[in-house]
């Protein structure tokens, strides 16, 4: 094959930040109309080499080939005139503006008012955007705010400001670790769309069976360096696991016989109402033992996460009962809860889970700094915070350029949901509720917080885990509460339960049983 056919090649690319060389002499070369994934374990450079691409970093070492014409890429406006579009992983949208300004932000198209006032023409751009949405199969309301809209529409958006600017290379970064499982059904089918109309397609991720449904090539990283290049038809995905992780990985997740203990949790006829006063749990009722998973399944928006919510104290419980070992703590503080011995994963790792400009060690303390050691006489001792950041880096193996005084901002998403999970577990708390645990995680990390689960259940913890992860779902749980539209229509053992029945829950099909 001649170089010409390559529309992006990439030579010898090397990328250091201090104290970590993100990409160590990696070189690929991308096809002209194929789908290019680039798989690796979170922090293996994935991300740092398409934001070269992008513009947004430069390289310290190595060459970037466009169409065959060697261009140095400035910045993303340089890259957006090469026809290079990245929809980013945490998107870069205003939320009171709505989807046209967002889309036309920085291009905006201009007409003049009584033939002298120069004005942004909005409306035909709205007209415009609906068209190029009902092309691509990606059907939006151009006049909506981006506040008002969900998670998934949200990315179509960025989709669609890629193709506004006729992007012809599209780079998707880790695009369904917010998706539910039937939101990223849809989104490949819009991926395998944009190919089929010429475009070429580079999909950072780490889910093996994502790349073996849509991708024709694939690159697979590991801390840095380039490993293979593979055919993704002809490699299996254990092959694939292996090498992003760097050792074989087990798929299959052991585990001993349940020990269930005292009652630590009781939620009684739980109701909670969103801002509109309509019920988004209504009368929920469950109980959580000593050494007992009891996992909550649903689809995405049914209510699983303003339970979770409701029981940490994030949201106002509108009636019923909480009880933490007897007490009832529906009106008590976070902090009451959380001393009282509750740990919480949240959902949204970024809004909720870390202070993003907080370094390493403060992250790893924020819900003990007030105490001895970390305190004495109303004074933070430093030491303290970075004795145990140290220890904790090493024992979850969070990936870090500047170790405990890296600002988390700049930490892949991966790497901060490995931080809170780190931080929250070493509470030894009674209760421990985890959402969305493994949400963006590779298949190495995901491995490890399932055993870390599981490790805490026969330690006597009682555990919440709400996925939407189906497979997580019946790897993990002792129980299973399966919830719609804001109802436990189901509660039994595991063992009593297939996926399908899980399933057939979830989707409303089942109702109660007679």
């Amino acid at each position: 094959m001649t170089d010409n056919e390559y529309i992006v090649e990439m030579k010898h690319i090397t990328k250091r930040f201090p104290g970590i060389v993100a990409n160590d002499d990696v070189s690929i070369s991308i096809r002209r109309g194929e789908i290019f994934a680039l798989l690796g374990e979170n922090g293996a450079g994935k991300s740092t080499l398409m934001s070269m691409l992008f513009g947004m970093y430069e390289p310290d070492e190595g060459e970037i080939w466009i169409r065959g014409e060697r261009v140095k890429i400035a910045s993303p406006y340089h890259a957006t005139k090469l026809n290079i579009g990245m929809v980013h992983q945490h998107f870069k949208l205003v939320q009171n503006y709505t989807i046209t300004e967002n889309i036309i932000l920085g291009i905006e198209p201009q007409r003049r008012l009584f033939g002298l006032l120069p004005a942004v023409d909005v409306k035909n751009s709205d007209k415009k955007i609906a068209e190029l949405s009902h092309k691509y199969g990606l059907d939006v309301d151009p006049t909506k705010k981006i506040e008002d809209i969900n998670v998934s529409t949200q990315q179509r958006v960025e989709i669609l400001k890629m193709l506004y600017r006729e992007a012809e290379i599209l780079i998707f970064d880790e695009p369904t670790a917010v998706l539910t499982p039937q939101e990223i059904e849809f989104l490949l089918d819009i991926i395998r769309e944009l190919r089929a109309n010429g475009k070429t397609i580079i999909l950072i991720t780490h889910k093996l069976e994502e790349i073996k449904k849509v991708a024709d090539r694939c690159a697979v990283l590991c801390r840095g360096k380039l490993i293979d290049v593979l055919d993704v038809a002809t490699t299996s995905t254990k092959t694939m696991a292996n090498l992003m992780v760097g050792r074989e990985v087990n798929f299959v997740t052991e585990k001993e016989p349940a020990d269930f203990k005292d009652e630590v949790l009781r939620v009684e006829h739980l109701v909670v109402k969103n801002k509109d006063g309509f019920p988004v749990v209504n009368d929920v009722s469950f109980r959580i033992r000593a050494g007992e998973i009891f996992s909550i399944a649903g689809v995405s928006g049914n209510g699983q996460v303003e339970v979770a919510d409701a029981i940490a104290g994030l949201t106002a419980v509108s009636s019923g009962s909480i009880k933490l070992y007897g007490e009832e703590i529906s009106n008590k503080s976070i902090r009451y809860r959380t001393e009282k011995g509750i740990s919480y994963i949240p959902e949204d790792r970024q809004s909720f889970g870390l202070v993003l400009d907080f370094d390493l060690a403060n992250n790893l303390s924020l819900k003990e700094y007030y105490k001895e050691p970390f305190c004495e006489k109303g004074v933070l001792r430093q030491k303290a915070f970075d004795e145990k950041g140290e220890k904790l880096i090493d024992r979850y193996d969070i990936r870090s350029g500047q170790g405990i005084r890296t600002i988390v901002r700049s930490m892949s998403g991966g790497n901060q949901q490995k931080a809170i999970v780190a931080r929250e577990i070493e509470l030894a708390s009674g209760l421990m509720i985890f959402v969305q645990p493994t949400r963006g995680l590779d298949i190495g990390a995901i491995e490890n917080i399932h055993r870390q689960i599981l490790e805490e259940r026969d330690k006597g913890r009682a555990i919440l885990l709400v996925s939407l992860e189906l497979d997580e779902i019946m790897q993990l749980s002792d129980t299973i509460g399966v919830i719609y539209n804001g109802e436990l229509l189901k509660i039994a053992d595991a063992s009593e339960l297939n996926a399908n029945q899980v399933g057939e829950y979830m989707m409303g099909v089942r109702r109660h049983d007679a």
